[in-house]
């Protein structure tokens, strides 16, 4: 009963669509590429976000599984679909930079492999990552929220452009009722009706689209969060590991060289016979 209710619903407003004039069925034709357009819009952007989002959580399993916030980058893991990952890469990138200006080289970047005081990073070098970072996460989510622009588009126009066609359709019904001289229902009937067809459409395409870009806003929402919340949390460990860490080696280091240079000579290196 329900099955036969909706095809004989689908069959007036297929009926309503053909009695339409060439301006109804023009925006008819219009409101069904943008549903096309829509749809191919969340289908895409959903499948590019939940791939965005197993690569984020497989990424930062392996980032905080490491000791070394460089670990992931030195074992050369690839997250590419992960915007996190892309953020990562960029603030490894600035940090190497920052370390050894004449190169890149990611095996040099650890703490082992830098002398003395050279591997410590200054707060106006550390600052300079973070920034880096900040311009890495507003560009991902510049990535992140491609063609949503056309979606929210979609889900505002439709609906007016549907209007557009109704207010059209209803001016020429009345119009031809006028010139007619009939001003009965059966004259009237079928040019409302098939005015109507062109808001029912515009919903249709509206509603979707609507639904769809308020639950992908939300997905690029959290990974917008979770993008920032990264950036900070990666410059704490760069902070920890080059700056902290690299500083109190070098005051050992000095110390050490204190010692070494205050030390009184042994009795055994003292020869008072003068043998």
């Amino acid at each position: 009963m329900y099955n036969a209710g909706l095809y004989l619903h689908t069959g007036y407003l297929w009926q309503s669509i053909k009695m339409s004039d060439r301006i109804g069925q023009l925006i008819i034709v219009v409101l069904v590429f943008g549903s096309i357009m829509a749809w191919s819009i969340m289908v895409t952007k959903w499948l590019e976000l939940q791939k965005a989002r197993a690569e984020t959580r497989r990424f930062l399993i392996a980032f905080r599984g490491e000791s070394h916030p460089l670990g992931v980058l030195e074992k050369h893991g690839n997250f590419t679909s992960s915007p996190l990952y892309n953020v990562y890469v960029k603030a490894c990138d600035t940090l190497g930079r920052e370390l050894k200006p004449g190169g890149f080289n990611p095996d040099s970047l650890f703490v082992g492999g830098l002398t003395g005081i050279n591997g410590a990073l200054s707060e106006l070098k550390l600052d300079s990552i973070a920034k880096m970072a900040e311009c890495k996460v507003a560009e991902q989510a510049l990535v992140l929220e491609e063609n949503m622009g056309w979606l929210a588009t979609a889900a505002s126009a439709a609906p007016f452009l549907g209007l557009l066609g109704t207010v059209w359709g209803v001016m020429g019904a009345f119009t031809g009722m006028a010139v007619t001289g009939a001003p009965t229902i059966g004259a009237v009937a079928p040019g409302i009706a098939a005015a109507l067809a062109t808001t029912v459409v515009g919903l249709m395409v509206a509603l979707p689209s609507a639904v769809g870009y308020n639950i992908l806003s939300h997905d690029i929402r959290k990974l917008s969060v979770g993008m920032d919340n990264f950036a900070q949390e990666f410059v704490a460990e760069i902070q920890r590991v080059y700056t902290i860490h690299s500083a109190q080696a070098a005051m050992e280091y000095d110390g050490f060289r204190e010692d070494a240079d205050g030390e009184a000579p042994s009795e055994e290196g003292l020869d008072f016979d003068g043998a």
